[in-house]
């Protein structure tokens, strides 16, 4: 099969399309036939050897986190699913391997595929929802009637944690650049604000608030000044930086680190199928066109989330 690869830690000129053999399902796997994976930050530092220490992988490695496919075959122990199921899963970030024609996937990362999108499409939603959704309610513990301000609410998961937190009642004030005020304001945000200015503080748009959600990655002088913006007692939770806690205003702070869930990615699908959660691909490119596309995503030329095809 063809899948694309690293030998070594690189610029994404390491990246090398190729014949490798297909996967075999070990016990409690399952082979799924990939549609489609995307493009996520993470894969930039992983291929650049940046978080070596911190996500020990074998090389050669086959990038690409999310999947999206279908069930091809069951290796021992599996009974949740069956071959020919439209599948999701976020695979581990020591192995991935969703730039392949195939991957073996732990069975419990697996959730069915949303029926109301593409099936490629659906690539999309694994890492950020989960994202999203552990930013959300694990660390936020977001709930109905609260304040919360998503700073960096047009990116693919400050999108998803505007609708999370729509969904779950909150009053929620949206900043980001003017390009995504439009669909944010469809997502129901009460308050669309452009960018931060962290020195104006937090009454000029309309805080502080009792949840502050940061997917900005700035310095850590303006992520000190982004606990201001937090109400006594209340919490800061970032996938972009620790934001420091306030012990004698009863701030305190989170900082995210994902890990795939099944249950909780079923979830999220249901929300998509429910039209509750809308995900916002925009592109769709070829896996042997990987390269180019970690390339883009340096140079800051990647229009938004980008959905990588299988061959």
């Amino acid at each position: 099969m063809k899948a694309m690869r690293f030998h070594e830690f690189g610029g994404s000129e390491v990246l090398r399309y190729e014949d490798v053999d297909r996967p075999v399902p070990g016990a409690g796997q399952v082979l799924v036939r990939v549609a489609a994976t995307s493009f996520n930050p993470v894969d930039d530092h992983i291929r650049a050897g940046v978080l070596a220490e911190m996500i020990p992988i074998a090389l050669p490695y086959v990038p690409g986190i999310d999947l999206a496919g279908t069930v091809d075959e069951l290796g021992a122990g599996v009974s949740d699913v069956q071959v020919g199921d439209r599948v999701v899963a976020m695979l581990p970030l020591d192995s991935a391997g969703g730039a392949a024609e195939y991957v073996a996937v732990p069975a419990e990362s697996l959730a069915p595929a949303p029926r109301t999108i593409e099936l490629a499409d659906a690539a999309a939603l694994p890492l950020t929802g989960l994202s999203a959704w552990q930013t959300a309610f694990e660390l936020a513990e977001l709930k109905a009637g609260q304040s919360v301000l998503v700073n960096g609410a047009g990116g693919a998961v400050g999108s998803l944690v505007v609708q999370l937190a729509v969904d779950a009642g909150a009053q929620v004030t949206a900043a980001s650049t003017p390009r995504h005020a439009d669909r944010l304001r469809g997502y129901g945000a009460h308050r669309v604000v452009g960018p931060l200015d962290l020195a104006a503080g937090p009454a000029a748009v309309g805080g502080p608030f009792q949840a502050v959600v940061n997917h900005v990655r700035v310095s850590p002088e303006e992520l000190a000044q982004l606990t201001a913006y937090v109400a006594d007692g209340g919490v800061a939770a970032s996938t972009a930086g620790p934001i420091p806690e306030d012990p004698a205003r009863g701030v305190r702070s989170a900082n995210l680190w994902v890990r795939s869930d099944g249950a909780q990615l079923a979830e999220l699908v249901g929300k998509v199928d429910a039209g509750k959660l809308a995900l916002h691909v925009a592109a769709q490119r070829s896996v042997a066109d990987l390269a180019a596309v970690h390339e883009d995503a340096a140079a800051g030329r990647l229009p938004g989330k980008t959905v990588v095809l299988a061959p």
